[in-house]
């Protein structure tokens, strides 16, 4: 699931870019580009959940290690708090931009998604982020 999770986050940043671009061009493919941008972000949000309860490191399969506190662990604190709820905000963001551009209101639209690919952009667990909290770009490297 984890490949999976990290495969759709390029997918998603791709659409991203796409959707934003056709919102301030104002072109109306953004109707159909925004829509599988929704659907691969809600498909993101499902495996997200999952991983977050049942994953490797899932709250529902995991304990914290003796005298650890949540938010003083800098690798649960990212796993557990952050990157879930600035994604889940991002994924609320993009929905809502839907709506904005089902109705061709661009401006609008585009604004929604550049915040929500600034979210995305802070959540994702980069290389350079350290040891404990960076991943690869790319699954399996």
């Amino acid at each position: 699931m984890l490949h999976l999770h990290n495969i759709l986050r390029w997918v998603i940043i791709v659409l991203l870019l796409v959707t934003i671009y056709q919102a301030f061009a104002k072109k109306q493919a953004i109707k159909s580009s925004s829509l599988w941008l929704m659907i691969a972000a809600h498909t993101m949000l499902l495996i997200g959940i999952y991983q977050l309860l049942l994953g490797r490191f899932g709250i529902l399969n995991t304990t914290l290690p003796e005298g650890v506190s949540l938010m003083k662990s800098s690798f649960f604190r990212f796993y557990w708090v952050e990157h879930p709820l600035l994604m889940f905000a991002a994924i609320a963001l993009i929905t809502v931009a839907r709506s904005r551009a089902k109705v061709l209101n661009y401006k609008s639209a585009g604004w929604l998604l550049l915040s929500a690919l600034i979210f995305i952009i802070v959540a994702i667990p980069w290389p350079f982020r350290g040891e404990s909290i960076g991943r690869h770009l790319f699954p399996g490297m």
